[in-house]
């Protein structure tokens, strides 16, 4: 059957890469697109939703309140603009421009990502000034202590597959940093599984995608202190009215976050495991490829196929990759090692039939070599 993007000329995609922003992220369930629709097909007083969302978003979080967005990116870049302006009208109409302000964000070297977008570009986009401390690969506690002057506003550590963890302050150390100087500790947690951890931690706010593990709709959250979350709900008056979230993004979010916590996480990481080794065991057939189980880097139970390929096939995993995307179906497989000759392929986004595309496609890749 042609998928509705068939229908207007585009390829069907395989999507083997993960929850990829490029790829539209995730599919919805019927429980969310039913919840989308009928938010969209009925009015409300958006301030009295984003209220009320906030309220039973945090349910699920343990949090005091919750701001919804319309990204993890906006979550970003609305948290910087909350805890800078803290609600101030005057400053808020002068954003993203806080020259002279107290407005200096800190992170690590390691943290410094780009997933899409460099993370500091949308830090900017809320008036935040980045201050980058120590190393790629090394960051010592007190190089973050020393950083912090009269500008700082706040600390914000990004917890993500993107992200260089070894070397890197512990969430914890720079948890106790940033209350130490009586500043407030940032998560960038987009596309983390556990809604309550960081909260729990001690982190004042955390910034959650609503479209990657929970497979709602185009969405997102701030989580947190009811102070700061007040300032970021603020901004919807200011900078947020250009990130502004849809009562349909909404109600669909709303729905995620209740199917999700009814979810057996295990079970599900049981099968995504079964589909992998069944993946494994079909591409180690292949000549030229061999296949094994990869864990995700983050640590999260997140299984993958890890595959790399003999010399002798006369491709570089770069080169195969892009025969995989080439006609119809286009198969996306995770790119992050290609320049080290090993293509991913991540099973959660597959769909029924998917699994055999990609051995069927790979093979005929691999015949031509």
């Amino acid at each position: 059957m042609e998928t509705i993007y068939e229908k207007i000329g585009l390829q069907r995609v395989v999507n083997a890469s993960g929850r990829m922003t490029y790829l539209g992220v995730s599919t919805l369930s019927d429980e969310v697109a039913k919840a989308a629709v009928e938010g969209g097909q009925n009015y409300v007083v958006i301030a009295d939703l984003i209220n009320k969302a906030g309220e039973l978003i945090s349910t699920h979080t343990g949090a005091e309140d919750s701001c919804v967005t319309c990204s993890a990116s906006a979550g970003i870049a609305i948290s910087m603009a909350g805890l800078i302006s803290k609600g101030q009208r005057s400053i808020m109409n002068r954003l993203p421009d806080t020259t002279g302000l107290k407005n200096e964000v800190i992170l690590q070297k390691g943290h410094s990502v780009e997933y899409g977008a460099p993370i500091t570009t949308i830090m900017r986009l809320g008036g935040a000034v980045p201050v980058e401390v120590g190393n790629a690969n090394l960051v010592y506690p007190e190089e973050i202590e020393e950083a912090i002057g009269e500008k700082t506003v706040a600390l914000l550590y990004c917890k993500s597959h993107h992200c260089v963890q070894k070397g890197m302050v512990s969430l914890e150390d720079m948890i106790a940093i940033a209350h130490r100087h009586d500043l407030p500790l940032v998560v960038d947690a987009a596309a983390e599984e556990d809604m309550r951890k960081y909260v729990a931690m001690g982190a004042d706010l955390v910034i959650y995608s609503g479209a990657k593990a929970l497979e709602a709709t185009t969405s997102g959250f701030i989580t947190g202190k009811k102070e700061y979350i007040a300032y970021c709900k603020k901004q919807y008056s200011g900078i947020g009215r250009a990130m502004k979230v849809g009562k349909e993004q909404i109600m669909g979010l709303i729905a995620a976050m209740d199917r999700y916590d009814n979810i057996d996480h295990e079970a599900q990481a049981e099968e995504h495991l079964k589909t992998v080794n069944y993946l494994n065991e079909e591409i180690n057939k292949i000549p030229y490829c061999h296949a094994s189980l990869l864990q995700d880097e983050a640590g999260r139970k997140i299984y993958r196929s890890k595959v790399t390929f003999d010399k002798e096939c006369g491709m570089t995993a770069t080169e195969i990759s892009n025969k995989l995307k080439e006609g119809n179906p286009s198969i996306h497989c995770r790119p992050n090692q290609l320049n080290l000759g090993v293509i991913m392929f991540d099973v959660r986004p597959l769909v029924k039939g998917d699994t055999e595309l990609i051995i069927s496609k790979l093979k005929e890749v691999m015949k031509g070599a």
